[in-house]
């Protein structure tokens, strides 16, 4: 006599979300790939990966419902939600990353060593050009407020060397930072004031920020400051802190080299 045995059907849910999650790892590789190669305006490439978030998104939540209807209805299909996360879950990790790096830091896109007298950018024909015309706007005393009390390490620079060297310095670690020097003024004229104007690109999507560097003479020696702008969106999540972090650190090296 034979028995016959009814196998409990697969929970759509687990089905769909590997397929799902799969689809957004693809979307975000290539909308990051092409924001990365410059194929692809910035601004349409950033909202393409915001798609592919949110389908990741709901490739996992439908690995949840999937894990409820398992759980309630005792359906199969465990693996498939199992998968789903995971792929999911590696869409999600950086920019979850860097929603913590949101939550904790300030919304500033503009840090500078001097927050009472910032350096200013170039409005040369050669720096208007590498930055499409843009001059970042001063910031507003709310902006410099913020920047004091979540980076009060970020101060000048003063080193016992002439300016000139200071300024030589300088550019080497900016070189050494991998940094598109557009302008590089030394120091003279009546205020002996030097300057480089830069532009950096941010990892991994290479997004262009702005830099300016400015040399003061000292009777000790050498003041230098620095300041760094982002071009897009509304919160610089910590990167501009971080690269004049890097800057005063290689240049402090640097400079530590020709004593």
């Amino acid at each position: 006599m034979r028995h016959l045995i009814i196998e409990e059907p697969y929970s759509r849910p687990a089905k769909w979300s590997p397929a799902v999650a799969w689809f957004a790892l693809a979307a975000t590789a290539i909308a990051a790939g092409l924001v990365r190669f410059g194929w692809i305006d910035y601004q349409s490439g950033l909202v393409a990966l915001a798609a592919g978030i949110l389908v990741a998104v709901l490739a996992v939540a439908l690995a949840f419902l999937a894990f409820i209807r398992i759980w309630q209805e005792g359906r199969r299909g465990l693996g498939y939600a199992v998968r789903g996360l995971i792929v999911a879950g590696l869409v999600l990790a950086y920019p979850a990353w860097m929603a913590m790096k949101a939550a904790t830091l300030p919304p500033i896109t503009d840090v500078s060593t001097d927050t009472e007298d910032p350096p200013t950018f170039s409005r040369s024909r050669a720096a208007l050009d590498a930055r499409g015309g843009r001059v970042p706007p001063d910031p507003s005393p709310e902006v410099r407020e913020a920047q004091r009390s979540a980076y009060i390490r970020i101060a000048p620079l003063t080193l016992d060397i002439a300016p000139d060297q200071a300024f030589e310095v300088a550019r080497k670690a900016a070189e050494r930072l991998g940094w598109q020097i557009i302008e590089a003024v030394p120091p003279g004229g009546r205020m002996g004031t030097g300057r480089l104007e830069a532009v950096d690109r941010t990892f991994p999507l290479k997004l262009p920020e702005d830099v300016t560097v400015r040399i003061r003479p000292r009777v000790d020696g050498t003041r230098i400051d620095i300041r760094s702008a982002s071009r897009l969106g509304s919160h610089d999540l910590g990167t501009n802190a971080a690269r004049i972090r890097a800057f005063l650190d290689e240049t402090a090296n640097q400079a530590l080299a020709i004593d």
